[in-house]
């Protein structure tokens, strides 16, 4: 079954076995596969591969032998590696790119938050140094804690502490799918909340802003993944 795995900076299999993935490797386990007990790992979803990423080596695999599938990720005997690619600055990129949609879904104006995505994509570049980096990341988080001493920001604040946080600063596979989740839907499941406890009251409404939340999550899920996959298909070529 074609599946996505992430592998660290030195291509080495994990949990103490230190082969090298190259293209056509196949690694092979005996026994019998079980999800997160046993077995070579990997994710239909590019999404839920990145959330198990120890590093930013991108893996097109077959996994093979047994296949047991899980909600986010399915386990077997035998996964080769079809191709890899690094994806650090593809995974930078798709950081920002969450950002920014995390930071105008919470109607975050501060241009110190806008600032550090820019600033991040100019270090990518190589066109702003590691200090003007930290320095921009300094201003988002002062922006955030300055949006936050106003009680209409309240829902707005983990967005844009996070988003513009993670976006300039953190490792790449965390910053994406902090941004995409943490940050981007914090605001959102917020309003939601709001918005439904206003018309149907509250524990009614803490009911329907969860389901509208919900919804949500799962339309952005699909632009996210849609993204991410472009994004490693033109970095590729």
């Amino acid at each position: 079954m074609k599946a996505w795995h992430f592998l660290p900076d030195d291509r080495r299999l994990a949990n103490g076995d230190g082969r090298l993935v190259r293209k056509g490797h196949v690694a092979r386990v005996k026994g019998v596969p079980s999800l997160c007990e046993h077995g070579l790992h990997a994710s239909v979803n590019i999404l839920d591969a990145l959330s198990y990423a120890p590093g930013p080596i991108l893996c097109r695999v077959d996994v093979r032998g047994s296949v047991v599938k899980g909600d986010d990720k399915l386990v077997g005997l035998e996964r080769e590696c079809l191709w890899w690619f690094d994806a650090t600055r593809t995974l930078h990129l798709f950081a920002c790119w969450c950002a920014e949609r995390a930071l105008k879904r919470a109607g975050v104006e501060d241009p110190r938050s806008w600032q550090a995505i820019r600033i991040k994509r100019l270090w990518l570049d190589g066109k702003a140094s590691d200090s003007e980096l930290c320095a921009a990341r300094d201003a988002a988080w002062d922006a955030a804690w300055d949006a936050a001493r106003d009680a209409a920001w309240a829902a707005a604040r983990d967005a844009a502490r996070d988003a513009a946080w993670d976006a300039a600063w953190d490792a790449a596979w965390d910053a994406a799918w902090d941004a995409a989740w943490d940050a981007a839907w914090a605001a959102a499941r917020a309003a939601a909340r709001a918005a439904a406890w206003a018309a149907a009251g509250d524990a009614a409404g803490d009911a329907a802003g969860d389901a509208a939340w919900d919804a949500a999550r799962a339309v952005e899920k699909k632009a996210q993944r849609r993204k991410l996959l472009a994004m490693v298909k033109g970095a590729r070529k």
